[in-house]
């Protein structure tokens, strides 16, 4: 077993690389837009800072929507789409367009649950002292909220491996590919045992820098 997990520790790694790439480029892009959809849900809901409930339903919705799907039905939905935005639907090019699309409504409304967690009588504290609604977002519910913000990214985060295992199917590479290629459809018990091992750490690795992190902010906020 052992000369078998030397022969494919190039196959781990170049599998390794490509889960990272995935997990990495979409992670970005669904955060750039995950975080203003999450306080757009929050900010627009009634008797908050721009109530607007036309915008906070039609927002609300499309994320319940998105988030009812099954990853695997969702990247399989959106082909069509897929391939319109980067011209293929099979790669790791093909997985990060559903990737962002699964992850960012997921980011949204964790965020959201962050930003409701901030005590609004602070904020009311400073719309009384002249604080623009900007600023009171920018300033006040954005540091608040930080800590939260940072466990709800970990745990995104640890839904995207995921996503990318799944991602396999379409033969998008990383992890999930090697895993279903070899170790499942070969039955390749070495392979299962080593990515199983692998996604695991990368979990624990992951999980343990987010709560770090989020308590280190939390102590000094």
């Amino acid at each position: 077993m052992l000369d078998r997990m030397d022969e494919l520790a190039p196959l781990f790694g170049i599998s390794l690389y490509e889960t990272l790439v995935m997990v990495i480029v979409s992670l970005v892009i669904a955060t750039i837009i995950g975080i203003p959809l999450g306080v757009l849900l929050v900010v627009t809901r009634p008797n908050h800072l721009y109530p607007n409930k036309w915008i906070f339903q039609l927002l609300n919705t499309i994320v319940n929507i998105i988030r009812s799907l099954p990853f695997i039905i969702l990247m399989l939905a959106i082909i069509p789409f897929t391939e319109l935005i980067v011209g293929t639907s099979i790669g790791i090019r093909g997985a990060i367009v559903p990737l962002i699309v699964y992850i960012a409504p997921y980011i949204a409304r964790l965020v959201e649950t962050a930003f409701l967690e901030v005590n609004y009588g602070i904020i009311e504290a400073y719309r009384g002292m002249g604080a623009s609604r900007f600023q009171i977002i920018m300033r006040i519910m954005l540091r608040e909220a930080r800590p939260g913000i940072l466990l709800c990214m970990t745990i995104a985060l640890i839904g995207l491996i995921g996503a990318t295992a799944m991602a396999g199917v379409i033969g998008a590479g990383g992890l999930g590919d090697l895993a279903l290629r070899y170790g499942y459809q070969q039955w390749d018990l070495p392979v299962m045992f080593g990515t199983v091992i692998i996604l695991i750490v990368l979990v624990q690795i992951i999980q343990s820098l987010g709560n770090y992190f989020a308590k280190k902010l939390k102590m000094s906020a």
